[in-house]
């Protein structure tokens, strides 16, 4: 059976499984939706809810599961299970995002702007997604893969408090982000050896051609992040399957982990839409700036890329935010098709430690509305590099399938 036939028949076959174990939580979003729009419409309170709820199901073997022998292992879990609240009052914009994936809750972005100045930057503060890659600044309810990839994972902070400014210069095609974020990521505690606050630096310039149904974007990005001697954390990436219990992408295999002085990062971007078809390709690097000088990883550096391809069978095209300098789903989309192609590769080897992790990924989305779509993906996994035997001993390879159902309200 041909890849694009297969992935069809797997997303056929996982969306009534999927569907039928979601009708009593369907009916507790059906509920508190309504309850929403009864809020909502009140227009003294200048509001608007939504939410996501996203199910998965993922199914794994080989090195995801080395720490089992390989065996094969499944989990049947909720991904995110996200509502927001939005307002507006004047020149001033509020938002406040909630997460209670997993039993737990989380406050992923609070968020306060300001939008006075005409043909001027627009200043924001709270809890943020630093602007970090195109891959992770998409919405997941955007993206066209079950999972980001390796990239998206390794080097953006995703939400982090601090302050930011951007500006779109709708002649030029030209956008600019720069913030200034608490850095209590990858290891670090956003605190110094001595107490003080240590602090993450980022921006991102993007360049974009725009007309509906073609859009050519070109970005670049850098962040440096002082990690205030804290150990940056070994497992940097899971090989884009997410309940695997081994992360693959791990620069302290076969080794020691490190503390750092500070660390930078870059990256490029590009995409390319024409209609139904869509290009993405990112690279990003990483530079460690250890707290000893003497270190073997002092220098080193972590890498990789990733490029994709996708198609709508059903002839829709995605939408371009060029304020945001992001893709979204295509407006009003109801019984279409989209496959999707991925290879990203992360390396993670330094001074005969870590390792390097190709992964391949097929995948296909059903969308039945806007508001609802099943998603399949297969994912294929190759670990090598010196760490490699230490962390998945002979299992240098591995497997996974995820599947999704995602209502948003």
């Amino acid at each position: 059976m041909k890849p694009v036939a297969a992935m069809s028949l797997i997303a056929v076959t996982a969306c009534p499984v999927l569907a039928q174990q979601d009708e009593a939580l369907a009916s507790k979003v059906a509920k508190l939706e309504a309850k929403l729009k009864e809020l909502q419409s009140n227009k003294s309170l200048n509001l608007e809810f939504g939410g996501r709820v996203q199910l998965d199901f993922n199914h794994f073997s080989g090195a995801y599961s080395a720490d089992n022998e390989g065996n094969a292992a499944s989990d049947f879990f909720p991904r995110r299970i996200r509502t927001y609240v939005e307002s507006e009052q004047g020149d001033w914009e509020h938002k406040l995002l909630l997460d209670f994936a997993e039993g737990d809750a989380e406050i992923v972005t609070v968020r306060v702007r300001y939008t006075g100045w005409n043909n001027g930057p627009r200043f924001q503060f709270g809890k943020l997604r630093e602007d970090i890659t195109l891959n992770a600044l998409t919405s997941s309810k955007h993206i066209n893969t079950i999972e980001r990839s390796s990239i998206a994972d390794t080097f953006s902070p995703y939400f982090r408090w601090g302050v930011s400014a951007y500006q779109y210069f709708k002649d030029s095609g030209f956008r600019y982000a720069l913030g200034v974020y608490k850095n209590d990521a990858f290891g670090a505690s956003g605190r110094d050896q001595d107490d003080r606050l240590a602090l993450a630096y980022s921006g991102r310039l993007t360049w974009s051609q725009h007309t509906p149904g073609k859009t050519l974007h070109l970005g670049g990005w850098g962040s440096y992040r002082d990690m205030g001697g804290a150990t940056l954390g070994n497992r940097l990436a899971r090989g884009e399957v997410r309940e695997a219990k081994v992360r693959l992408v791990d620069y302290a295999a076969g080794g020691d982990v490190v503390a750092l002085d500070s660390m930078s990062q870059a990256g490029l971007e590009l995409a390319y839409q024409h209609n139904a078809f869509m290009l993405e390709a990112e690279y990003a690097t990483r530079n460690l700036d250890t707290l000893d000088p003497t270190s073997a990883l002092d220098g080193g550096d972590i890498s990789g890329y990733h490029l994709s391809l996708s198609y709508f069978l059903t002839g829709e095209h995605k939408q371009y935010s060029a304020g945001s300098a992001v893709f979204k789903q295509p407006k009003g989309v109801k019984n279409a098709w989209e496959l999707v192609a991925r290879i990203s590769s992360m390396d993670a080897e330094n001074a005969n430690q870590g390792t390097q992790v190709d992964a391949y990924t097929l995948g296909s989305t059903y969308y039945h509305s806007s508001s609802l779509k099943f998603m399949a993906n297969l994912v294929y996994a190759d670990v090598s590099g010196a760490g490699s035997t230490a962390l998945v001993g002979d299992e240098d390879s591995g497997f996974g399938f995820a599947a999704r159902l995602q209502y948003l309200f």
